[in-house]
């Protein structure tokens, strides 16, 4: 913990941190320092020289409070306690000069910017600036950059902060931007004219302060004021970042990240941001019935009576049910209770095939997202967390780049994940050497992947990586180091609900299996699209989902259903968070929310659900797992887990692990809708193509 030191700020003593900046402690004092270079997740770059203050008994001269910490003044008279003043006529004076040269050639098109109405040039112009200029020379213009298909460009605009530079360096982890020349010349570049190539260039938008990185599939389809914000959670992946949804009637416009400094901090991966335009392509908006082969519109109660007709008839233990990655929970705990109504001891959530369940500490990523950061070993097994869950990763890598004694290794496939790592090996027979990496550390993390246990010896595997974790005392007390990197929103979630096979039920390839030697006549699919829907051709399949995908196409009905920016639900992360996604706008056409489509299916078989509202449901689900009543709440850290009853001892092929996911951008129905994310998969397959050329 940092000394602590008197200050004045405008003549109010207050005690601050001593490590702290004078910007920072400016603003603890409650005044507001103008400023565009400086970011407090970036390192300090002083060079626009915004936050000029005034130090009593300094240079004569403003001084950049970015630049120069707390620590660093010295006492006045008779150990008087330094003085900064953020409002006198030097400092006005000083700011408005600033201002004026950061004008000189920045162009005058803010009616025409994307960036108009938010943009922090124009409000610190407006609040700090003077009303005119002296500069009558011709503007200086600059050629634009090629960033790829999410960033449009005007670097006339670039008042060259460096920010998107530092971003895309230090958080980012890649080195594809960079200031060149000097003066008037000076200028940010891509160098080789190259996407910038990274899962979070989205976030150089955020950071730009003024329009010269924008939206490029945002560009010119609205201005901030005319949209309806709406704040919820992501499911792309199951890191379950918060982020705010911008709507303009039935369509959203935008997606941007929401600060929380346990989940995502204020960054978003591209495929969060940008899978917007596939919320509203390829949409299922009523509900079909199969006839001759074909599916065909049909209304709610006739698709209602075909499915109640099959379920009445058939066999208990002749349905099974399966869940998908999108889903709330909510739908979850509705599905569940209607196949306990009917008697069918077959479902499962894991479309993956990876052995987890029982204890919720033999699940979930126990250290925390943010608890990485005080993790002295990291072994990665079977992941790639750049792909899988770039958020994550760059986690990894701020601990990386914080703590000089960081060691991690990775076993399985070697990508490049923005830090330096010891590959131990591809495969199982490494996993012996990963227990010697994790001797001796303080505080030893594993990182376990879905590609390590998605195998057919997944729950052996998983009893290897326990047994090793154990020697090495992964869990000890005050610290539980082992964590599972889940990558399907609604996977946890599930798990805590327990949509598992019951007793003699049957599990994901069971009921694959059942459905191809007809020993299953009917599936009820809720959103599974990750799999060869085919299999399920010899039963009677019923898909409820928001788009016309896999699931969809090897359905004999379809029930339209909401997707998650148009229904409220609980979703919980990989970490174990319970987090409460809010409906941005209502579903389209006849498409309803998810629990509402099961509950009025058990209606019409004459086993109503025990619950009519939304409030009624979540109490039974509250009931079943009380973990999601305890909304935002992460894991204690230090959870006790006994992990000799964690997977199953067995044998175990010699075949080495791969991540699960082989394309970021196209990894579910709504990203495999959006023009964007095709656009951004061809760009990077073209990219690695001309790499190994």
């Amino acid at each position: 913990m940092s000394d602590l030191r008197k200050i004045k700020v405008n003549g109010r003593e207050i005690e601050v941190a001593s490590n702290l900046t004078l910007l920072q402690a400016c603003e603890a004092a409650g005044e507001e320092i103008p400023r565009f270079c400086y970011h407090e997740r970036l390192s300090v770059a002083g060079n626009c020289r915004m936050c000029l203050i005034e130090v009593k008994g300094g240079p004569p001269k403003p001084v950049a409070s970015c630049a120069q910490n707390v620590r660093d003044l010295r006492p006045g008279p008779e150990g008087a306690p330094p003085e900064l003043f953020t409002n006198t006529p030097m400092v006005k004076k000083a700011r408005e000069g600033v201002m004026e040269f950061l004008l000189i050639n920045h162009p005058l098109d803010c009616p025409i910017c994307d960036q108009g109405g938010e943009c922090d040039l124009q409000d610190q112009a407006v609040a700090y600036g003077r009303d005119g200029s002296r500069f009558e020379e011709n503007k200086r213009a600059v050629e634009e950059k090629y960033m790829g298909p999410l960033i449009k460009t005007i670097m006339t605009r670039c008042i060259q902060c460096t920010r998107c530079v530092r971003f895309a360096t230090e958080i980012a982890g890649v080195d594809d931007l960079g200031l060149v020349n000097r003066g008037e010349n000076a200028e940010i570049t891509t160098y080789l004219e190259k996407a910038v190539d990274s899962e979070l260039t989205g976030n150089l938008i955020d950071v730009c302060p003024v329009g010269a990185l924008t939206s490029r599939p945002y560009a010119f389809n609205a201005r901030p004021w005319e949209l309806t914000k709406t704040e919820t959670i992501d499911v792309m992946d199951a890191v379950g970042s918060n982020i705010r949804v911008d709507a303009r009637g039935r369509e959203v416009m935008r997606i941007l990240p929401r600060l929380h400094e346990g989940v995502n901090e204020e960054w978003i991966s591209d495929k969060t941001r940008y899978i917007w335009d596939g919320l509203k392509r390829q949409r299922l908006d009523r509900p079909y019935v199969r006839e001759n082969g074909k599916l065909r519109p049909a209304s709610w109660d006739e698709a209602f009576g075909a499915v109640a007709e099959k379920l009445n008839s058939a066999p208990a233990d002749r349905i099974a049910a399966i869940a998908g990655d999108l889903v709330p929970a909510e739908a979850i705990k509705a599905l569940k209770d209607l196949m306990d109504a009917v008697g069918s001891p077959h479902r499962d959530c894991r479309q993956d095939g990876a052995p987890l369940g029982g204890a919720r500490e033999s699940y979930i990523f126990n250290t925390g997202i943010a608890g990485i950061e005080k993790a002295d070993r990291i072994l990665i097994i079977g992941s790639n967390p750049r792909i899988e869950a770039p958020l994550i990763n760059a986690r990894i890598r701020k601990a990386w780049l914080a703590n000089l004694d960081l060691k991690i290794a990775v076993i399985g496939e070697a990508p490049d994940l923005t830090y330096a790592y010891e590959h131990l090996g591809a495969g199982p027979e490494s996993l012996s050497r990963g227990g010697d990496f994790l001797n001796g550390a303080e505080r030893p993390a594993v990182i376990v992947g879905i590609g390590a246990l998605a195998r057919n010896d997944g729950a052996a595997i998983l009893a290897e990586i326990s047994s090793l974790a154990s020697k090495a005392g992964v869990v000890r007390d005050g610290w539980n180091g082992f964590n599972i990197l889940h990558f399907a929103a609604a996977r946890v979630g599930a798990l805590d609900l327990g949509f598992l096979p019951k007793e003699g039920g049957r599990d994901f390839a069971a009921i694959l299996k059942g459905a191809e030697e007809k020993a299953i006549d009917f599936v009820y699919n809720l959103g599974c699209d990750e799999f060869d829907a085919s299999r399920l051709d010899g039963a009677f399949v019923v898909y409820q989902g928001h788009h016309g995908d896999v699931g969809a196409r090897h359905a004999d009905v379809v029930f339209p259903g909401a997707s998650y920016v148009e229904q409220s639900g609980v979703f919980v992360n990989t970490e174990g968070r319970a987090q409460l996604a809010n409906r941005a706008h209502f579903p389209f056409g006849a498409a309803r929310e998810d629990w509402a489509i099961i509950r009025a299916l058990s209606g019409k078989i004459g086993k109503p659900l025990s619950y009519d509202d939304l409030f009624a449901l979540r109490q039974a689900m509250i009931a079943d797992a009380p973990s999601l009543a305890r909304l935002d709440e992460g894991p204690a850290g230090d959870a006790p887990l006994d992990l000799s009853k964690v997977g199953v001892k067995g044998a175990i092929s010699p075949e080495p692990f791969r991540s699960v996911i082989r394309d970021f951008y196209l990894t579910n129905p709504i990203a495999r809708a959006s023009k964007t994310m095709a656009e951004c998969s061809a760009a990077r397959s073209g990219a690695a193509k001309l790499a190994a050329e």
